[in-house]
């Protein structure tokens, strides 16, 4: 991609996301996600109608007369973004490739989060960590990170969501709002190995998951003898997509990665959406923010 193609695609994601964040999701965002944290002010007498559970035991004893604590909501969020990197990413068979839904669904939060003067960070990941950039405010820090979504060229191709995790906890240690948007193409083994992270993840922070994926991700069409890359590992396979066993296997496959990972999410109370490259991405943040 040239210098110029890159500024190009860099300024039509900017019109439309920034759209997006200013028109739609601000208002959820601002409910959802500000003043989650609640920082001391001040202590002052205690009034008909306060909540007594807000009573300060020490200086009510001291003063011999009931004070309670007033606290104010920590206005300043950061927003950190957790994005896949891997190789799986470089497909997609109707409108787009999912890397490019997850620029613009990343840039939409990176908006979102500048319009409400808060901050935005981005980790990329693939099998290994492969860029950290911390949070800043300001347009020209989203714009930075939106060029970065669409120009990054990592330095593996696999994934491993685990150590993104444990590298995000241990780097972040002010609560935040995370965002993990992945294609989540993984085995049952490294679904389980991500319990404990996801759990402490969780725990520190409003983990947020969006899955993307690509409909071809969920089931093969009838194209007879066609041989298959793996994205990530450059393994060729010949598969006869003419064969519904074949096919109907392939979509078990899916159906069975995506109860594990269902069951996984509901355990850890991390809210989850899923969006396909060819729908509206909208409507299922907005949906994310609602939960």
């Amino acid at each position: 991609m040239t210098s110029e193609e890159l500024l190009q695609k860099v300024r039509k994601i900017e019109i439309k996301t920034r759209g997006l964040s200013r028109n739609i999701f601000a208002g959820e965002y601002h409910s959802q996600f500000k003043g989650r944290g609640m920082a001391f002010s001040e202590v002052r007498e205690y009034q008909p109608g306060d909540d007594v559970r807000s009573i300060d035991w020490n200086v009510t004893a001291r003063l011999n007369k009931p004070y309670i604590k007033v606290y104010e909501e920590e206005r300043e969020l950061t927003v950190m973004l957790l994005v896949d990197v891997s190789g799986s990413r470089h497909f997609g068979t109707i409108s787009q490739f999912k890397r490019d839904m997850m620029a613009e669904v990343a840039a939409t939060l990176a908006f979102s989060t500048i319009q409400n003067n808060d901050k935005v960070g981005v980790l990329f990941f693939s099998d290994k960590i492969e860029k950290f950039i911390p949070a800043k405010k300001g347009k020209a820090h989203v714009l930075h990170i939106i060029r970065e979504l669409l120009s990054f060229e990592p330095e593996s191709k696999g994934t491993n969501i685990v150590q993104a995790l444990e590298y995000f906890t241990n780097a972040q240690k002010r609560r935040c709002a995370a965002f993990l948007i992945s294609d989540l193409m993984t085995t049952p083994q490294h679904i389980q190995q991500m319990e404990k992270p996801i759990m402490v993840a969780s725990n520190r922070h409003d983990l947020n998951v969006v899955r993307i994926y690509d409909r071809r991700d969920a089931e093969l069409p009838d194209m007879g003898l066609i041989q298959f890359v793996d994205a990530e590992t450059g393994e060729p396979m010949w598969v006869d997509t003419s064969s519904k066993e074949t096919r109907l296997a392939y979509a078990r496959d899916w159906n069975m990665t995506s109860e594990a990972l269902r069951t996984l999410f509901n355990k850890t109370g991390t809210n989850t959406v899923t969006i396909r490259t060819d729908n509206d991405y909208v409507k299922a943040l907005m949906k994310l923010f609602k939960q």
